[in-house]
């Protein structure tokens, strides 16, 4: 009865492992495979972004064409097109502050990118969608220090934004088919 038994254990698990190897796992940022044509690191080389007309804008740009491009220069004639969105709202977290005591309150940075990837050749939208990130900081009593630590937490929630919109980027372009 148990030689029964144990012949049925390893058939089943001889049977979920040949089912488990048909699976295949394709890297997200593969440079090259025989089903695709230079893979989604090359595609993400090819991204044109729109320009951005605020500071904060302009930071998550900067940041993203570094991140798609790897710091070289951007494609002539890019191959896609990532409309960009970025707007920013700056709040008091909490108020702790009492008269003399030079306590500091907390403030939040949100962060909010909207994007449209579009096929340059044809204005197929291929992905779009919004996220949001925030950064934290603290407001002291002097004025210029609380400029500042905002500033620094804009440029947080900066970068963070632009490495989540370049891996939603990648993901729909791995998605789309053609590439």
């Amino acid at each position: 009865m148990k030689s029964v038994f144990k012949a049925l254990v390893m058939c089943g698990l001889l049977a979920a492992l040949s089912a488990v190897s048909a699976c295949t796992v394709k890297p997200l940022y593969a440079t090259s495979d025989a089903d695709f044509s230079g893979g989604t690191a090359a595609a993400l080389a090819s991204v044109a972004v729109s320009e951005q007309n605020t500071r904060y804008g302009l930071e998550v740009r900067n940041h993203l064409m570094f991140l798609l491009h790897g710091g070289a220069t951007p494609p002539a004639t890019p191959r896609y097109k990532l409309d960009l969105s970025v707007t920013s709202v700056t709040a008091s977290a909490a108020t702790i502050q009492r008269a003399g005591i030079d306590e500091p309150t907390a403030g939040t940075v949100r962060m909010k990118g909207s994007y449209t990837l579009t096929d340059a050749a044809n204005g197929a939208v291929l992905g779009q969608g919004t996220r949001e990130v925030s950064s934290a900081f603290d407001r002291p009593r002097q004025e210029y220090a609380v400029l500042r630590a905002e500033r620094d937490a804009q440029n947080r929630a900066a970068r963070e934004l632009a490495e989540v919109i370049r891996l939603s980027v990648a993901q729909n372009l791995a998605a789309s088919p053609g590439i």
